[in-house]
């Protein structure tokens, strides 16, 4: 058996902040092999991923995680240590508790407790999920798609839940663009406008036409894109020159009503009928996904109700996961704790709760394995 509490400790007191594993998975590693995984190290630049396997007969399932968090802050603002894991109150306190050591941990113990022999399962883990996302899931699906080990469905152990465990599961998440515009003027005195062409009120008519442009109402599983300027940028630092550029960054999180081409094309329609000329560069973080409601998606949400008497909301809100890459090959829904504190001072998870998600992870295994018999 595989305690999941004593498991989540021994992950959080390895200190790996992204890109550094700091011995993360080599505890995994310990763990699984005696629990029959045939484990796989894949290092790609600087960044240590996992992959193991048991059994190569029947239905694949595939956990996915990573053991990077990242960055403590300033550790005055800690009421315990980020990496002591220290239980506080029922409370597990560290950098990754929830962010997602704890999820990791939760799988491990439910893989302990279920019977091998029971088709295949995998996990792939990487220490690159809080970094660029360059040499990690990327590289290993790749990896497992050259060596035939794609999974049939994958869960991914994600902290999904806003307020208890059971409020939702992710069945895919937005898109994000983001994007510099730049408007183009002639400096000089701001005495003598006429001989110069100030760009900042060019700019900030075209901010407030981006501001104003309705995108959309949503479809049928996303809300509506919602696009925020973040920041605007002139560089003068002189109260009588008027400059010669202004500058602005802004991000668009999209749905799949868009691809990163169309929604570039719609930008710069809107920019166009301002009338002023401008540079734009786009740069696209990820694209949309989206599981849709089915089967396997079911099967999660059904078990997830069984183990905490909750029918969590099947939502695409939130930021970008690793689950982007892995739709492209199969299946993918996120399943995991709760998300209040993740990356905050204090990130921690109820130890009630990592017991919990343990029993809703056995249970999918059960369900999953029993329905493709």
């Amino acid at each position: 058996m595989v305690d999941v509490v004593a498991l989540t400790q021994d992950l959080i007191r390895c200190p790996s902040v992204t890109p550094e594993d700091a011995g993360a998975q080599d505890v995994l590693i310990r763990v699984l092999e005696p629990l029959g995984f045939a484990c796989t190290k894949l290092r790609y630049g600087a960044v240590d991923n996992l992959f193991a396997r048991r059994g190569a007969a029947g239905p694949h399932l595939c956990f996915a995680g990573h053991t990077d968090v990242v960055p403590t802050g300033d550790e005055a603002l800690w009421s315990s240590p980020p990496f002591a894991a220290n239980i506080v109150d029922g409370q597990m306190i560290g950098r990754g508790a929830a962010d997602m050591k704890g999820n990791i941990a939760a799988f491990i113990a439910a893989l302990a407790a279920f019977p091998a022999g029971k088709g295949s399962i995998s996990l792939l883990i990487t220490g690159d999920e809080e970094g660029p996302a360059i040499d990690g899931t990327v590289k290993v699906l790749e990896w497992m798609k050259k060596n035939g080990h794609i999974p049939d469905a994958c869960i991914v152990g994600e902290p999904t839940n806003p307020e208890k465990l059971g409020d939702e599961i992710k069945i895919g998440r937005r898109g994000s663009l983001s994007g510099l515009l730049t408007a183009h003027g002639i400096q000089g005195h701001v005495a003598y406008p006429h001989r110069a062409d100030n760009p900042i009120p060019k700019l900030a008519r075209m901010i407030d036409a981006l501001s104003s442009l309705e995108l959309d109402q949503g479809s049928e599983f996303f809300g509506e894109s919602t696009l925020q300027f973040s920041n605007v940028h002139v560089g003068n630092t002189a109260d009588n020159v008027i400059p010669a550029a202004a500058s602005a960054r802004f991000n668009v999180r999209f749905n799949d009503l868009w691809t990163p081409e169309t929604l570039e094309a719609e930008l710069r329609a809107a920019l166009d009928l301002v009338g002023e000329s401008y540079a734009l560069e786009t740069t696209c973080g990820a694209r949309s996904f989206i599981t849709p409601p089915g089967p396997f998606t079911d099967l999660v949400r059904d078990s997830v109700a069984a183990a905490t008497g909750r029918v969590p909301a099947l939502t695409t809100s939130g930021g970008t996961s690793d689950a982007r890459f892995i739709r492209q090959y199969c299946p993918v829904v996120e399943c995991g704790l709760i998300n209040k504190t993740i990356h905050k001072a204090d990130e921690s998870a109820a130890v009630d709760d990592l017991r919990t998600l343990e029993t809703v992870y056995k249970t999918v295994l059960e369900r999953f394995f029993a329905s493709a018999q």
